[in-house]
This record gives structure tokens, sequence and C-alpha cells, in this order.
């Protein structure tokens, strides 16, 4: 039994996987089985455990990925969005480097037990803070090992942990990720980070390591581009969720326990005209206070802008001391703002570190999403009505299993945190 950020973990008894699938909200599955497009995931609805949890907000990539492999919220791990202003070194930087990371996950607790766990991620950006401490142990590569296996690449003859991403599938080493030769492993060639084939390639390869590696614990993490781009019941949202439910019954088929869950849900974010119905509050901010007096944070930004535009429905706001109560009225009065929060509240509220938002947080309703300033956002590659997410109207998620689990409570406020929990400790 392993205490990881105060809850207890059994080592697995039978293989495990759990699964985070990037902007699913329940619609799609609801979708999809309706029309007969997921027969694997019609039986396990029926057979397994169908929960719906709420996941963390800001409603987010990183910090929701954070919250599944730890078992706790952003208040515990520190990873409160893709991105976020360093008050230290007064800059805006990017939370995809591990020294973010406050916590320890439960991957990285299980394979220093002596568990092998595997990590396949679509985006790079989560690669390191998902594998941060999963090789401190040493197995990485390792040929020491006396559990044996017929796989290929790092540790023949051995099992070791492995990490890595769809998009850098081709520059993968035994020091590095714990494996070399995906591409030889998996039989694709590297995605395009703009397709369904990201998210497709991290199922293949979870399907091909679990037939020749066969690691205790497996954590697959897909990208929503198809989730930004096509609402629920659509033809191109229907077929990424016949391709996924193909992958989950063959994992099914060797024998693993499955526990699916998403970072967050999507949402149109259009006005009647199926324009974008955006909110440019730095340009807002300037307006009231004088240019740059203000400085409105976006933490959806992230690399991979082509097809949010960087727009999501959650933002933060730094203050000069004084202008906070004022700023905080002015834009609680906003059309289409659904929250506007101090920092102490909205570290209560949504669970946050208080030393890594703003002076106020920021929370558009479900159809409107958040911008800096209207030069800053290019929505020139936009080829489809605006998809996105970020607020509370994207927190409701998908948390199944396929073992039926009894006795759970009725009444519980059940979070896509809780995955590990149920998969480890009550699922075997």
């Amino acid at each position: 039994m392993l205490e990881v950020n105060g809850r207890r973990y059994q080592l697995p008894k039978q293989p495990t996987v759990v699964v985070c699938v990037d902007g699913c909200e329940p619609d799609y599955l609801a979708q999809a089985v309706a029309a007969g497009r997921m027969p694997w995931m019609k039986r396990t609805l029926a057979e397994g455990t169908a929960l719906v949890a709420d996941c963390v907000v800001p409603t987010f990539t990183n910090p929701n990925n954070l919250s599944i492999v730890t078992g706790a919220p952003p208040s515990v791990h520190g990873i409160c969005g893709n991105y976020l202003y360093d008050t230290e070194s007064g800059t805006e930087v990017m939370m995809n480097d591990p020294k973010w990371l406050r916590a320890p996950t439960i991957l990285a607790a299980l394979a220093n037990a002596g568990s092998v766990c595997a990590v396949v991620t679509a985006k790079d950006k989560l690669r390191k803070l998902l594998g941060k401490g999963m090789f401190e142990s040493g197995s990485a590569g390792s040929n020491d090992s006396p559990r044996g296996t017929d796989g290929a690449g790092a540790g023949q003859g051995a099992r070791s942990s492995i990490c890595f991403s769809s998009e850098k599938a081709d520059a993968v080493t035994v020091a590095e990720n714990g494996i070399d030769d995906v591409l030889g492993l998996v039989k694709r060639p590297v995605p395009d980070v703009y397709s369904a084939a990201l998210s497709e390639f991290v199922f293949a390869a979870g399907v091909a390591l679990m037939a020749t590696r066969r690691p205790d614990v497996m954590y697959l993490s897909t990208t929503d581009y198809i989730q930004h781009k096509h609402a629920p019941g659509t033809e191109g949202a229907n077929a990424f969720y016949t391709m996924m439910d193909g992958y989950l019954g063959q994992l099914e088929a060797m024998g693993c326990v499955i526990a699916l869950t998403a970072d967050h849900g999507m949402n149109a974010k259009t006005r009647m005209d199926a324009s974008p119905d955006v909110i440019y509050l730095q340009d807002r901010l300037d307006g009231w206070l004088g240019a740059g007096v203000a400085r409105t944070i976006l933490p959806i930004t992230d690399p991979y802008v082509v097809h949010h535009g960087a727009l999501g429905s959650f933002a933060t706001v730094y203050l000069p001391a004084g202008r906070v109560a004022d700023a905080q009225a002015r834009i609680g009065a906003m059309r289409g703002i659904e929250r506007v929060l101090t920092r102490d509240e909205a570290a209560r509220v949504f669970e946050l570190p208080p030393d890594r938002i703003g002076d106020l947080v920021v929370v558009s309703e479900r159809s409107v999403v958040i911008g800096t300033a209207a030069a800053r956002h290019d929505l020139s590659a936009l080829d489809a009505p605006l998809r996105s997410h970020g607020g509370v109207s994207e927190q409701r998620v998908p948390l199944i299993l396929n073992r039926r689990i009894d006795g759970l409570e009725p009444e519980r406020r059940w979070r896509n945190f809780d995955a590990f929990d149920l998969a480890l400790n009550r699922a075997q």
C-alpha cells in the first residue's frame, strides 16, 4: 500500500490502464453510443461503472492531467494552467517544466515501489510533467530487473518504466524515455500534431506496449484536436470515438482494468452567426485603467493554438494595489461574464495555489471566451466555428471503469482525479 498526497493506493493486481480523453464532454460518448459506433463503451456502461465527475477549474489540459496523476487538486500539485505569469521573474511562461510541480505523482510512487509504469501522451508539453520521478529508482532502460518480457528496445529481456509522446515519437531514447524505436513498435509514422492521428498513435502505442511489455500501470493521454473542431454526434466526432472504442476493446481483451476520464469538456463559443464570441479583457482594462496598468493572463495558452486561438473561458488578472475592487465590479457587470473572484476566493472555490494566480480570476459564460487584446489573437486559422473550454461550464466529465464497483456513495462528488483510486483500490 502506497500513500501519495494523503491518499492510499494498492499496488496493481492486474494490468491497469488510466485513460484521459482530452476534451471529452460526456455527450460525445452518449451520441456515439446512440449511433451504434461504440459497442465496447455501450457494454461497459451497462456492465461496468459509469459516473459523471467534476474536473478541476480551470478546465485546461495541464492542471487536470496533473490532478489525475497526483490524485489531488492544483492547490496541492501547483499546476494551475498551461501558462502563467511568474511574478519572481516578471515573465509569462509555459508550465511544462517539472520544476513547477509541487507534489509527487502516483506513477512515480508506483514505479519506485517496483511497479512498471508506462506513460504515452499525445503532446510533448505534458511528457516531462507526467514522467517526473518515474525513473528515480534507476529502472529506465535497466537490464537488471528479474521480470522478463519479449519486448524490444529499452531493457530487452527486462521490464522498465517508459514515458514518451506521440509528437516526438521519432526522438525517443532509452536514457530519456526508457525505450527506443517506438515507430518500429507501433508501426506508424509520427502523426501531424493537428490531427486525430496524434491521439490514435497514443492508443496504438498503448496496445503495442501492453502486448509486448505488459506494464503494471499505463497512463494514456490524448489531444482534443477533434473535440475543438467537431461537436458530439457529428461524423468527425463519431469516427474518432469509434477508433478509440476499438483500442479500448483490445486492452480489455488483454485483461486490463481500464479507467477512462477526461481533463475537461468542450462547448461551442460562438454568437448566433457562428462567429467567435470573445471578450477582449486586456483591451477593456486598458481603456478603464490606462495602457499596461493591468495584466491579463490566459492559462489556456500553449504552443498549439491553431484550433482555439488561445481563447478559453478562464483568465486571471494582475492589478495594482487599490484597483482590485473597482476592476472586479466592472468586469462582473460585463455581458458574458459568469464569475469574478478575488485571489483568495478563487483559491478556495477552485482549489488553486494562491501564489500562482492573479488578483482576480475571471470565468466567462458557456458560449463566451476571454481574450487579451484583439491584436494579439490570430483567428485566421479557424476553419470551423470556435469550440473551447476553461470555465465551470466544461467541468463535467465521464469517469468510467470496465469493472462493476458496488457500494459507491450515491451522493459523493466524484472528481476525475479519483480515477487511480477507483482503478487500483476498488476495481481489482
